[in-house]
């Protein structure tokens, strides 16, 4: 159900009291005036600065304190929707937090408060009263026809517009994740900035909507590996399973074949192994944007803005979808714990589980984690990932081809080592250890003003402790765990 159809189905269930969580009033107001004009129900808005005032009439006067506009409200017989803008301080006074909830209970039917606020935090005077509801970031059919009359305003202006159909469709897709507010700016930037508006345009507004969705640093559009699969050593097994479900993807046979969507899958194993670089490369396989969820950035010092940032981030990612999520570290934010915050952490772990389990399609989420022992058990239950994989350290094939890789990246032809004795003395060394190997070759080939050659890399292998000999036992541990509870991912 569409934004606008899911309000007015809200409005016409006669609920008397909602809260609303949004930082786009002005777009609220006018889904909430358009779905109040089909049930017949007129719309007054309260204000801090002007009191309460039906649609298209001047306030009331007096109705500037809160509980002067309850009492009007408490007053009336006739349906309606109250919106009380900007709710979250009146209900800091108890006073009015009372009045508010006798309203509610004397309410007519037909007769909604709606609490409107940028912070929604639900006062437990509340919790039986108020039904809380979200707006979610706009869709793509409110995007496209955004765009569609900001084009119009454009060519009226005789401002030049050149594009496709396509394009067009490509601009709407750079903007998705955004606020419509924020959306129109950003379009009318790139309009202004060299005075047209073209293909060019479109690399400028996902780079500038990446900056933005990092505001808070927990979404972060994140660059792709180029070379997709290509560029990943080993993990043949996991690189098989996504292969496959790719291709049902992109030919679009998956629903016909009856086959549900891939939906995601978590990543567990020694640290340092590949798991976020095949978060990467998987982006760029299924050509499709890769979106970094940062789960410690999550929380926040006021009451209610942890699970706001957690609410607000998910509901942007679903409208970017089709992407690729990836939460790195995802213990970090949702590791097993008690109740020493204040119950934040297992809220947000409740949260997150909701989504997981019902989110779109178009979202596939690829999760990370150093310390599965960390995570609730609620996480690898069946239904939450399509599949679990352990990422181990790579064997004897898979280090000679991380080592092609990364030679062949720095612009050394992997034909020139001996890349058999080079696998052969990094046993036991993770994919980072073996990069690191070759950044500090490279630099003891330059610092004595010679060529890379085999011997510089044997030499800085040698002079590395690997991270499966110093911490011999947490690598055991892993493979112990994972020994009957993951896929190989090799």
């Amino acid at each position: 159900m569409d934004t606008s159809a899911d309000l007015r189905v809200l409005l016409a269930s006669q609920y008397p009291l909602l809260l609303v969580a949004t930082r786009e009033e002005q777009r609220f107001l006018e889904l909430l005036r358009r779905a109040a004009a089909g049930l017949g129900l007129p719309v007054w808005i309260w204000s801090a600065s002007r009191g309460l005032a039906r649609d298209g009439m001047d306030p009331m006067y007096g109705t500037a304190e809160p509980q002067r506009a309850l009492g009007v409200v408490a007053d009336l017989t006739d349906p309606g929707i109250f919106v009380f803008t900007d709710a979250h301080h009146p209900l800091e006074d108890p006073v009015t937090l009372r009045a508010v909830k006798d309203a509610a209970m004397t309410a007519t039917p037909g007769q909604t408060i709606v609490l409107s606020t940028p912070r929604p935090v639900m006062p437990p005077e509340l919790e039986s009263l108020a039904v809380p509801w979200t707006l979610r970031p706009p869709d793509r059919s409110e995007l496209a026809a955004m765009v569609r009359r900001a084009l119009e305003d454009l060519a009226a202006t005789r401002t030049p517009v050149r594009l496709s159909a396509t394009e067009e469709s490509a601009i709407v897709d750079a903007l998705a994740g955004l606020t419509m507010a924020d959306a129109e700016r950003l379009l009318q930037r790139a309009a202004i900035r060299d005075g047209t508006l073209g293909p060019d345009d479109i690399a400028f507004l996902r780079a500038e909507k990446a900056g933005m969705l990092n505001a808070d640093g927990v979404l972060e559009i994140v660059e792709r590996l180029p070379a997709g699969f290509e560029g990943v050593g080993g993990l043949d097994g996991l690189k098989a399973w996504l292969a496959m479900r790719g291709r049902a993807l992109q030919a679009g046979q998956a629903g016909a074949a009856g086959l549900d969507a891939p939906r995601g899958i978590l990543l567990t194993g020694v640290p340092g192994c590949g798991k976020s670089l095949a978060a990467k490369a998987l982006a760029a396989e299924w050509h499709r944007p890769l979106v970094l969820l940062d789960p410690s950035r999550l929380y926040g010092r006021y009451v209610g803005e942890s699970e706001e940032r957690l609410t607000t981030s998910l509901a942007t990612v679903e409208t970017m979808s089709p992407i690729v999520l990836w939460i790195d570290e995802i213990e970090k934010g949702f590791a097993a714990g008690g109740d020493g915050d204040g119950g934040v952490s297992r809220r947000l772990l409740g949260t997150f589980l909701r989504w997981l389990q019902e989110r779109p399609d178009g979202v596939f989420v690829v999760a990370t984690a150093n310390d599965v022992a960390a995570l609730p058990p609620e996480f690898l239950r069946k239904g939450r990932f399509d599949e679990v994989f352990f990422v181990d350290l790579p064997g004897g094939e898979a280090r000679r081809a991380i080592f092609s890789a990364h030679l062949r990246g720095r612009g050394h032809d992997p034909a020139r080592f001996d890349l058999d004795g080079l696998s052969a003395r990094s046993d036991g060394f993770s994919g980072a250890e073996i990069e690191a190997a070759v950044v500090g070759a490279l630099y003891r080939a330059f610092g004595a003003g010679q060529t890379l050659t085999t011997r510089e890399l044997a030499a800085e292998i040698g002079a590395t402790v690997p991270l499966s000999v110093s911490r011999r036992e947490d690598v055991a541990r892993l493979r112990a765990w994972a020994s009957t509870r993951a896929v190989p991912a090799g």
